[in-house]
C-alpha cells in the first residue's frame, strides 16, 4: 500500500513539472515580438530534477511488482518461510531482501544477501575441548582439540606448522613481528606508540584488517591496547587461532561494511590481504569505511600493501590521497620474490593521519 502511493506521488509530481516546463515554453511562445529575443534556455536546475524524476520512475517501474501476476507467483512467495526474512525488515541495507522474498533464497545460496539472516539452529563444536586456554596471547602450542577439522586438509595445529611455518599457527614464533626494524617498510609498534605520543594523540582502540591469526593483536595487548583482527577461514582455522589466543576475531570478508560504530576508533591497520588483487571499487569502498570507523586524529596504516610500481603512483596513491590524511611516514620498495620480479610489483607502507573535523 505504501509503496503504492510511494510510485503515484512520484507519478503525480513528475506530472505537475511537466506541466509546468510546457506552460513556460507556451508562455513565451505567445509572448513573442516582430523580433523576439533568443529563448531562454531551461534552467538546469530544473533540467537535474525532471532527469530525477524520471530516473526515479524508471527505477521504482522496474522493481514495482506486477499485480496482474502476484496470483501466479503466490505459491513460490508462500514457500519462503516467514522467519527468513524477519530481520531483514531491521536494515534499510536488506530491504532487497525484504521486498523480493523469491530471490532471497537465491542470494543466501551464493552468500550474496547483506546481511544474513539469523539461523534458527545449533552449531557444531569440538566434542572433547581442553578445559585450560591460555592466558598468555603467545603460548607454546595452540590446543588442536579445541578445533573442528573436518573441513580441512590438515587435522592439527602442529600439521599447519609443518606445512608452512609462516601461517601464523606457532605464536611462540611470531613473539618478534611488529618490534623489529628490518628496513624502511617496517614500522616497530614502539615506534607508532612514540610517533602518536609525539603528536599528543593517545591510541586505545584498533582494528587489524585482514590479521589472520591475531599477532598484530596479540602484541598490542601486550601494552593493553584493545585490537579485534577481522579474519576468514580461508584453508585453515584462522578464527578459532585467534580466539585461542584471547583475542577478538571478526569473520568479515573485505567488502562488507566494519560492524563498528562511526569515528570510534583510534587506529586501524591493513595487513597482507589488502593489496592490489582487491577490485579497485571495492577498495575504494573499503578506505572510505576505514575512514567512517576511524576518529579524527586517529591513524590508518597501510602495511607492506603491495602493487604494480606503475599502478602505486597512477592509480593507488591518487585513490589514497582523496582521504586527505596527513603522511606521517611513506616508504615504498621493490617487492624481491618470483611474483614481484615478474610482475614489477612494489610494497608501500604508510601511516596516514586523519584530520580533526572543523
Amino acid at each position: 500500500m505504501g509503496y503504492t502511493m510511494g510510485l503515484n506521488l512520484v507519478l503525480l509530481m513528475a506530472m505537475v513539472a511537466t506541466n509546468i516546463l510546457s506552460l513556460y515554453h507556451l508562455s513565451s511562445s505567445i509572448n513573442q515580438t516582430p523580433k523576439p529575443p533568443p529563448p531562454q534556455p531551461v534552467p538546469d536546475y530544473l533540467l537535474h530534477q525532471l532527469h530525477t524524476i524520471r530516473a526515479t520512475m524508471n527505477h521504482l517501474t522496474r522493481h514495482h511488482p506486477d499485480t496482474s501476476s502476484t496470483s501466479s507467483s503466490g505459491t513460490n512467495k508462500a514457500a519462503v518461510p516467514s522467519d527468513l526474512i524477519l530481520y531483514s525488515q531491521l536494515s534499510p541495507i536488506a530491504s532487497s531482501c525484504h521486498n523480493h522474498p523469491d530471490l532471497l533464497t537465491k542470494a543466501l545460496i551464493l552468500r550474496g544477501c547483506h546481511p544474513l539472516p539469523r539461523r534458527r539452529c545449533f552449531t557444531k563444536t569440538s566434542s572433547k575441548p581442553t578445559s585450560s586456554l591460555p592466558q598468555n596471547p603467545f603460548p607454546s602450542s595452540l590446543p588442536s582439540s579445541n578445533v573442528l577439522w573436518t573441513k580441512y586438509s590438515c587435522k592439527s595445529f602442529d600439521c599447519l606448522n609443518r606445512f608452512n611455518p609462516n601461517l601464523g599457527f606457532d605464536p611462540a614464533q611470531d613473539i618478534a613481528n611488529f618490534m623489529t626494524y628490518r628496513s624502511e617498510l617496517d614500522l616497530p609498534i614502539p615506534q607508532l606508540l612514540q610517533i602518536a605520543k609525539a603528536a599528543n594523540s593517545v591510541v586505545r582502540l584498533g582494528l587489524d584488517v585482514g590479521g589472520g591469526t591475531g599477532t598484530f593483536a596479540a602484541r598490542m595487548k601486550l601494552y593493553n591496547i584493545t585490537v579485534v583482527t577481522t579474519t576468514m577461514n580461508l584453508g585453515a582455522p584462522y578464527n578459532e587461532a585467534a580466539a585461542l589466543r584471547g583475542l577478538v576475531p571478526l569473520h568479515v570478508p573485505l567488502q562488507q561494511r566494519l560492524p563498528v560504530f562511526d569515528g570510534v576508533l583510534d587506529l586501524v591497520r591493513c595487513g597482507h590481504a589488502v593489496n592490489r588483487w582487491i577490485p579497485l571499487t571495492v577498495l575504494e569502498f573499503l578506505l572510505y569505511d576505514m575512514d567512517r570507523v576511524l576518529r579524527g586524529g586517529g591513524y590508518l596504516w597501510l602495511d607492506h600493501f603491495f602493487s604494480k610500481g606503475v599502478d602505486l603512483e597512477k592509480v593507488f596513491a591518487p585513490l589514497i590521497g582523496k582521504l586527505g590524511y596527513r603522511k606521517v611516514k611513506w616508504a615504498t620498495a621493490s617487492k624481491t620474490d618470483s611474483s614481484g620480479l615478474k610482475n614489477g610489483e612494489v610494497y608501500l607502507t604508510a601511516l596516514l593521519q586523519k584530520p580533526v573535523s572543523k
